[in-house]
């Protein structure tokens, strides 16, 4: 990680850059070429002095993150961070570190182009609160089993409407007890209640079946990134995330062998693994 400071990247003679992540738009664009976050931005693993911060390009990329203790971004600090390209969905994380213990801490997420270094893409905003180095009260909410036993986001309902819930709590930080994703759990178009009423997921072809590809597992966590909540949630909450099964299926443990007719041979609980 590299801190530069707003003086710095004048003399390098990127203001381009600079214009764009203090909040304006890049001094030369143009919509259709400027590179676009896709799935909002999140956070996790907060401690005392560091946080982690995650988001997602459209296309290769190099994702900057500027954060502050204000929400009007005076005085933060810009960071440059990873490049993103599609060995790794154009995914990426930078660990953020020298922050301030116990401290309310406002970011955004931009990418650069690589084809066109200094045009940037829209930012798009998060927050986080470090853990305290002194002794307080603290607020956190903990959740399990996200999109499982074949129930999706049905946006007539509300979509993942619990995660709305507990944002409004302002909480510290979430503690996620496992099954972030259901990869072993499809869904259907349609589920009937009890009462006659249909509950129709909104799907897509990774939530369609098992997941036993890469492509197909990036999928699943994808998915719930489509509900506006999760994605609210995810902006403003830090999260603490356990592993559990149905990250890879149900009861898995390493070298499993599958009887599951869902599943090609070696998938994904054999020794050779996914």
């Amino acid at each position: 990680m590299t801190s530069i400071s707003r003086r710095n990247l004048l003399r390098a003679g990127v203001a381009g850059g600079v214009a764009g992540l203090a909040g304006g738009a890049p001094a030369f664009s143009a919509a259709g070429h400027r590179p676009v976050l896709t799935h909002g931005v999140q956070s996790g693993d907060p401690l005392g002095n560091s946080a982690v911060v995650w988001s997602r390009a459209d296309r290769p990329g190099r994702l900057w993150v500027q954060v502050s203790k204000r929400p009007d971004f005076r005085g933060s600090r810009v960071l440059r961070g990873p490049v993103v390209t599609p060995g790794s969905d154009f995914t990426g994380k930078l660990t953020l570190r020298g922050l301030p213990a116990g401290e309310q801490l406002y970011y955004r997420v931009r990418a650069e182009s690589l084809e066109r270094p200094g045009l940037f893409g829209a930012p798009v905003g998060g927050s986080l609160r470090t853990a305290p180095n002194r002794r307080r009260d603290i607020r956190f909410v903990w959740t399990g089993d996200v999109v499982g036993q074949g129930w999706g986001i049905d946006p007539a309902y509300g979509g993942l409407k619990l995660f709305e819930s507990m944002r409004r709590r302002r909480p510290d930080f979430l503690l996620h007890s496992g099954d972030t994703v259901y990869a072993d759990g499809p869904l259907t178009e349609t589920v009937t209640l009890p009462d006659g009423r249909i509950w129709r997921n909104l799907v897509t072809d990774e939530k369609l079946k098992v997941a036993e590809t890469l492509t197909e597992y990036r999928g699943q966590y994808a998915y719930n990134l489509l509900d506006p909540a999760y994605r609210a949630f995810a902006a403003e909450v830090p999260q603490i995330n356990q592993w559990d099964d149905h990250e890879v299926t149900n009861n898995w443990y390493p070298g499993e062998i599958l009887d599951d007719a869902r599943y090609s041979p070696g998938r994904p609980g054999r020794s050779e693994g996914p």
